[in-house]
């Protein structure tokens, strides 16, 4: 039985992929600092354990106690636009701690290393987004997802350190942190709505997304980790059906029943058109039947609706003031 460390993995697409790999017969040690996951979100035939990648002393412990196969590294503080506001909680959670878990798996001789980057690293006007496009990152998330990217090609050239990456995008669904202020649109708009509040879009809305349920994602993840095509590969992984901002608003009024007023909000300094091209992923792992946005919504409304609004508190380690969204400042004040 392989021995698996899934970091994150009390969050949202790391819970999933725990479940994944226990469906596949993988013995699971899933690592979350609970920062942003929540406990009851690990799958209990899973090894819980409470510590962050940035620990570098109890991660050598760890990787010490349990001879692991494969890590799974989905830990990240994953909000791009805040990202420039808060580089150096960006760069310490998402390439310190990266690298960690680097350092251990080649002292360890981990089999594979699994890593889930973004497509942030792409910019933009790179149309679709397609893994042979030398990146162009935007934003703080990006540069520091891409500075693992090219730290895992050095680590596999210099010490044999094999590894998949991913790139997904806009991945929703069950257990995606609803109460956080600052990323998830989704989850944003059914927090909302169940607040009886007006749904906030940046700009006039017609920005341009596919939109990823996370059953089309977590599985292929998974898989992975044994699958000779994909060894030292990178993979986007995703929906390919694009909708606007305010279709995705409609859409979600849709799913949960309640109708509500559209607050547009000044624009960010963001991509504004962003997809992806997947016939990769589809070549190397199979085409699978995309679950669609109206029956991803539903399901994920159903669940949202069962477990009731969530409240995160505001980010208070702004680093940067200048610039700063007028919305989001007035969420650190509260």
């Amino acid at each position: 039985m392989p021995t698996s460390l899934v970091t994150g993995a009390a969050g949202f697409i790391g819970s999933h992929v725990v479940d994944a790999l226990l469906k596949n017969g993988h013995r699971v040690v899933a690592l979350d600092d609970l920062s942003g996951g929540f406990v009851d979100n690990v799958n209990p035939k899973a090894i819980f354990i409470e510590a962050g990648c940035t620990d570098h002393v109890k991660l050598a412990r760890i990787f010490n106690e349990y001879s692991f196969d494969y890590v799974f590294h989905l830990a990240a503080y994953a909000a791009e636009g805040l990202s420039h506001f808060i580089k150096r909680f960006n760069y310490t959670n998402n390439v310190i701690g990266s690298v960690n878990l680097i350092n251990e798996s080649v002292k360890h001789d981990v089999k594979r290393f699994i890593f889930t980057s973004s497509i942030a690293v792409y910019g933009r006007n790179q149309l679709p987004m397609k893994e042979e496009l030398v990146p162009q990152p935007e934003d703080s998330y990006g540069i520091a997802k891409y500075a693992v990217e090219l730290e895992l090609k050095a680590s596999h050239e210099m010490f044999g350190l094999d590894y998949v990456i991913f790139r997904p995008h806009n991945v929703y669904g069950e257990r995606q942190n609803t109460g956080d202020k600052y990323r998830n649109v989704i989850g944003i708009f059914m927090n909302q709505l169940l607040a009886g509040e007006s749904l906030t879009l940046f700009g006039d809305g017609q920005q341009k997304r596919a939109f990823s349920y996370i059953a089309d994602v977590a599985p292929i993840i998974a898989q992975s980790a044994t699958l000779d095509a994909a060894k030292n590969e990178i993979f986007n992984v995703g929906a390919d059906t694009v909708y606007t901002v305010n279709q995705l608003a409609e859409a979600v009024m849709d799913a949960m029943g309640s109708r509500s007023s559209l607050k547009y909000l000044p624009a960010r300094n963001e991509v504004v058109n962003a997809w992806s091209d997947h016939e990769k992923v589809h070549r190397t792992f199979g085409t699978p039947q995309e679950v669609s946005l109206s029956e991803g919504l539903k399901k994920m409304a159903d669940w949202v609706k069962s477990t009731g609004p969530r409240k995160s508190k505001p980010f208070e380690g702004i680093e940067i003031e200048k610039n700063l969204p007028p919305s989001w400042r007035e969420q650190t004040k509260n």
